[in-house]
């Protein structure tokens, strides 16, 4: 496992598990593909801790991850998270046994993850639809219940059904069972003649206020190059590569963390020395 808060992070919405799901990889890929795809969330899927398990060399790994995240199980990148110690950035390695395109992973780094449609067999069918919901509701229990907590406020089955929506009011509003029962039996008064009558109109006039529901930011997350670890916009990493990478043999790659070739570096020393040797006859000169 990884350090808490890093390693393989699971994306939502995937098809269930199978027996085929990465018969469309090359065999050392499939492999590797399946054996990911059995690890727990936190578990570390660097190249290095996967060399200890598997028959394969840190280069195969190497190669063979790009090949998944090109083939779309797997993005590679940081995430913005804001706790009480600050914002920091953390290392993300997210899996999808579903293969995704570009689209999709460019939606999921916006914080917005398209749901797929639910499979066939999933769907409701005709005839389920056609029977009635259940009337048991959590609200209609807890008045059934009502006169063991009190007594002169046992309630029959007819005004259960008419007052459970005012307790499943209460419910959608974030008031707890204990809440409910307190509020309907705390101070009766004595004798109770209408029970119905007196649970209707505590369970109107306490009603709670509704809770102040601020929306959820979506997490900020930049996704990196596969090959190289530049990061950049989700739109411009087609497969998981960036164009420079796409592009370009790759030991012509030029990216601004590449080291500078040999020809490259002595040429640049020689600029800075005839500069240098310039300064000083300037020098001399004046």
């Amino acid at each position: 496992m990884a350090n808490p808060g890093y390693g393989k992070r699971s994306v939502p919405g995937q098809h269930p598990r199978t027996n085929h799901d990465f018969a469309h990889l090359p065999a050392r890929e499939a492999a590797i593909a399946a054996y990911l795809d059995r690890l727990p969330d936190g578990a570390d899927i660097s190249v290095k801790t996967l060399a200890k398990v598997m028959p394969y060399g840190q280069c195969a790994l190497g190669t063979a991850l790009n090949r998944l995240q090109k083939a779309g199980h797997l993005r590679r990148g940081r995430e913005r998270l804001a706790g009480a110690d600050g914002v920091r950035w953390i290392t993300r390695s997210w899996w999808s046994r579903t293969a995704r395109d570009d689209d999709w992973w460019a939606t999921f780094a916006r914080g917005d993850v398209p749901q797929p449609e639910p499979p066939p067999e999933d769907r409701a069918r005709p005839e389920d639809q056609a029977r009635p919901a259940p009337t048991r509701s959590r609200a209609h229990i807890l008045l059934a219940a009502l006169g063991r907590t009190a007594p002169v406020l046992s309630l029959s089955a007819a005004d259960c059904a008419e007052l459970a929506p005012l307790v499943a009011e209460w419910f959608a509003r974030g008031a707890t069972d204990e809440a409910v029962l307190h509020a309907l039996t705390a101070g009766l008064p004595k004798p109770v003649h209408h029970p119905a009558n007196l649970v209707r109109s505590r369970l109107t006039k306490k009603l709670p206020p509704e809770p102040v529901r601020q929306p959820p930011r979506p997490p900020r997350r930049i996704l990196e190059c596969a090959e190289c670890g530049v990061p950049g916009r989700p739109e411009a990493l087609a497969d998981g590569l960036c164009q420079a990478c796409r592009g370009a043999p790759p030991r012509d790659r030029a990216h601004p963390n590449a080291p500078l070739a040999a020809p490259a570096i002595r040429s640049y020393a020689a600029e800075m020395r005839a500069a240098i040797l310039q300064k000083r006859q300037e020098r001399t000169l004046a």
